[in-house]
């Protein structure tokens, strides 16, 4: 197809949305900021470590990509708008991927309500996906990670620790070699296709959210970054977490299996329990907030914890504890552990 000719194919493939008045086809372009403000996020995604082309189709990828810069700008408060794509590919890759790869970055992109109006195009080794995410506070303050006081509760709107049991299963070759359940397949799903709550974010910011995030790397991992940015301690109630349901019956499931011995285990592979799924687990891209005790708050939104402050209990990693007590082992994932 050649360059412009990719271009010309995902062109028809993306949607500009109803506040640009400039989309692809020029040097850059112009989208309404109703409220007179711009919330700006971004995502990179590299072929092997945040996704595998064997595991997940370009469709589901588009859709992970999407979701993964769409989630910040709901986590600030904001609604999106639009978003901005730059994707690197193999020169030889068939033209039907990067094809497919724009239909599910659309179809993201209209479940929460935001454009496609620009990117950029290059060979590349391996696939390589940049998205940039816009969006509008429609008159609202952002929420930031540094507002939380004690006496908050902490709440989560999604589910989480599906992604991560998703993943283990994948590690585990689950998916190519043993048929699952219709349970292990919907972990499975929600690993390729991260279902974010995006209408959550501007709602928690109406309701008076002190701080929020998306659960990226991991529960514990970015509510450390809350305690951080907000000088107090957040402790999580590990009886309000739902491990039950598909969690167990995936841990359960890998505990009872008998593997290839010559599979290798990556180092960095996810864990096997529900607890652990669901606090160090990430990729869900469901949202926590802390909120004032006295909020009335809808039914998405479950109460996970309490927030205290920074020297009235014990001291976990980065500010969080689980029960009280440090969680034992990494919060979540990083890239330079």
């Amino acid at each position: 197809m050649g360059e412009w000719g990719v271009i010309a194919a995902l062109t028809g493939r993306m949607p500009a949305g109803p506040l640009t008045s400039v989309g692809i086809g020029d040097d850059a372009a112009v989208i309404a900021a109703p409220s007179g403000s711009v919330v700006a996020a971004v995502d990179l995604l590299l072929e092997d470590r945040h996704f595998r082309r064997d595991w997940s189709s370009a469709y589901d990828i588009g859709v992970k990509a999407a979701a993964r810069s769409l989630a910040d700008i709901a986590a600030m408060g904001a609604v999106n708008t639009a978003l901005l794509v730059a994707l690197a590919v193999p020169g030889a890759l068939a033209a039907s991927w990067p094809l497919e790869l724009a239909d599910g970055l659309a179809a993201e992109a209209a479940r929460a309500g935001a454009g496609i109006v620009g990117g950029d195009t290059a060979r590349a080794d391996s696939v390589l996906l940049s998205v940039t995410a816009l969006g509008d506070l429609d008159g609202r303050r952002p929420v930031l990670r540094s507002g939380a006081r004690p006496g908050d509760v902490i709440a989560v709107a999604g589910p989480l620790g599906r992604s991560a049991a998703g993943l283990a299963l994948l590690s585990a070759g689950v998916a190519d070699e043993r048929p699952t359940s219709e349970a292990l397949a919907g972990l499975i799903a929600a690993h390729r296709r991260p279902s974010p709550p995006y209408e959550a974010g501007p709602e928690a910011a109406t309701l008076g959210a002190t701080a929020m995030i998306d659960v990226s790397d991991g529960l514990l991992a970015d509510l450390g970054h809350i305690a951080d940015a907000s000088g107090v301690a957040l402790d999580v109630d590990s009886s309000s977490l739902v491990t039950a349901g598909p969690l167990s019956e995936a841990a359960a499931f890998l505990r009872s299996q008998k593997f290839d011995s010559s599979r290798t285990v990556p180092a960095d592979s996810p864990p096997r329990t529900a607890l652990e799924w669901v606090l160090t687990g990430g990729e869900d891209h469901s949202l926590v907030a802390t909120f004032p005790a006295s909020t009335q708050l809808p039914s998405r939104w479950r109460v996970i914890g309490q927030v205290r402050a920074a020297g009235g209990s014990v001291a976990g990693v980065a500010g969080v504890t689980v029960d009280g007590v440090p969680h034992a082992g990494p919060a979540g994932w990083q890239h330079f552990r």
